[in-house]
């Protein structure tokens, strides 16, 4: 069963909690508004990355990053995309799964047979908002998301 984390808006600070919460997984999605490219190379370090660009990413090496990214995993079809306002409508064929961030309020729903995950803020907090992190779970057809707020 395929272990993914969830990271979003981290805007310059990866905070040791939030390296902790995301070792031992198969993969990271970063979900954009990441700060220096230096921060990636310590995620890739963990294991394979995918990462979107955010509203905040416009120095001259995020330019090259997509805005979304569509994934497939174990036949899950994944759509990544920074402000979930963003996603495309309709959604690609075959998503089951979107992963967003932008908002800083970690969130999971379900509607109409997509789940539409927001890990919130690794990053800065922002008003009284938790900093947060996610992870998918991928088991066949079964496909879960879980939100860990960090202590910090």
């Amino acid at each position: 069963m395929p272990r993914i984390a969830l990271i979003s808006d981290t805007h310059g600070l990866l905070r040791p909690q939030a390296l902790a919460a995301l070792q031992g997984y198969d993969a990271v999605i970063h979900a954009g508004d990441i700060g220096p490219p230096e921060l990636l190379r310590q995620l890739e370090a963990i294991a394979p990355l995918t990462v979107v660009r955010g509203n905040n990413d416009r120095t001259a090496w995020a330019l090259e990053l997509p805005h979304t990214v569509l994934l497939d995993v174990q036949g899950v079809r994944v759509c990544v995309v920074h402000d979930v306002k963003e996603a495309p409508r309709p959604l690609p064929p075959g998503v089951r799964v979107v992963v967003s961030g932008h908002s800083h309020k970690p969130a999971c729903a379900e509607s109409a047979g997509v789940l539409w995950v927001n890990p919130g803020s690794a990053g800065p907090r922002r008003f009284k908002l938790p900093v947060s992190v996610g992870e998918l779970l991928i088991d066949g057809n079964d496909v879960r998301a879980r939100l860990r707020m960090l202590a910090v």
